[in-house]
């Protein structure tokens, strides 16, 4: 059982501790993957908005340098929460495909019957297309011309000429594959363990607690049911699981008042909670920002109910103490900015983002609205 302490916070000092761990107020000085293994993942549907990410949380920073980590194998873009592509860091991103490949979904029964692969031919399936990949990258159609020649798998030519989207997404799961460098405008997959700096996909029942902590660490004090949000729905980790990790934890963390709700952190944290002061930041983060996407929409600390669409929507957020509170547009030079906040605008501070994500975007923004 986790120890309950009788200490109390209000929900800014909760925010602002967490502003701290994701990098935010203050800005902090990790390199590119360690801010990546800091979120635990950053989307990759939108390059430059995954860029935008990591280098709005560093105090320095230059343009394509995520692009770079990925070449330099310090970052690996993989198939991982809710299906879609994300980038993870190569140290400790095996811990979650782990829990992603807990659902073990190239066994149910439709998989089964639509590719015709049973459950014991996934061992020889996926050797066969790490041997295809030892030359280097290729795209899906490629990789379907050379896995197909095996006759075991010819049946899957139609598979891999409609893209098999579905079906490659268990090979990056299971630490097989991940996607390489673009090529005339086309992905391409390249072998995952030739990558030195990768970890491997390590057992489920050792990553497991260490995804939850990693979670606790970045997003804490956060309730059971965010890290259900984080671990079970967007990785199919099994709400069962999830909870004997919880309880298996115990002595690691303390759950304290966070304005009324019993939340959970890292008892190593608890002194940097007590010593937070609420923050006056703001921020100007990309569209689906870890910030957002972490503790989930519904966190209506994070996200106002009035809010919650626009942002689903994937409108680049304005953050003010943590909260969501506006969206922002940019086109060429101008930066036009939408309150949405009863509270007034903090403008001394908008005024200081706005320049800085000017420095980073290496444009003289003009600010409007």
């Amino acid at each position: 059982m986790v120890v309950t302490t009788q200490v109390r916070v209000t929900r800014e000092q909760a925010l602002a501790h967490r502003l701290a761990r994701h990098l935010l107020d203050p800005v902090g000085g990790e390199p590119v993957a360690g801010v990546v293994r800091r979120l635990g993942a950053v989307p990759s549907m939108d390059e430059a908005g995954a860029e935008l990410a990591v280098r709005t949380r560093r105090r320095s920073s230059r343009p394509g340098e995520l692009a770079a980590a990925l070449e330099a194998g310090t970052v690996v873009r993989v198939f991982a929460f809710r299906g879609a592509v994300h980038h993870l860091a190569a140290e400790d991103g095996g811990i979650y495909l782990a829990l992603r490949a807990a659902g073990r979904q190239w066994e149910l029964p439709s998989w089964v019957e639509h590719y015709r692969l049973a459950p014991e031919d996934w061992p020889d399936f996926r050797a066969a297309v790490r041997e295809a990949l030892t030359a280097g990258p290729l795209t899906v159609t490629e990789l379907g011309e050379v896995v197909t020649r095996d006759p075991a798998y010819r049946h899957l030519a139609p598979v891999f000429a409609a893209g098999a989207g579905t079906l490659v997404k268990p090979l990056t799961w299971q630490g097989d594959m991940c996607f390489g460098p673009p090529r005339g405008g086309r992905a391409t997959f390249q072998r995952l363990d030739t990558n030195p700096r990768w970890r491997g996909v390590p057992d489920l029942e050792d990553a497991g607690p260490r995804a939850v902590l990693a979670y606790l660490r970045t997003y804490g004090p956060a309730t059971p049911e965010h890290v259900h949000h984080w671990l079970g729905d967007g990785l199919s980790a099994g709400r069962r699981r999830v909870e004997r990790w919880l309880a298996g934890l115990a002595d690691r963390l303390v759950t304290v008042d966070v304005a009324g709700t019993p939340s959970r952190l890292l008892r190593e944290d608890l002194e940097a909670l007590l010593a937070a002061e609420p923050s006056e930041a703001v921020r100007l983060l990309p569209g689906h920002d870890q910030w957002v996407m972490g503790p989930g929409t519904r966190d209506t600390s994070v996200v106002p109910p009035d809010r919650r669409k626009v942002v689903t929507r994937k409108a680049n957020l304005v953050v003010a103490g943590g909260v969501v509170r506006g969206t922002w547009s940019r086109r060429g030079d101008d930066l036009e900015v939408t309150w949405l906040d009863a509270a007034p605008l903090p403008t001394g501070a908008l005024d200081e983002e706005v320049g800085r994500l000017g420095a980073i975007l290496g444009r003289d923004l003009r600010l409007r609205g």
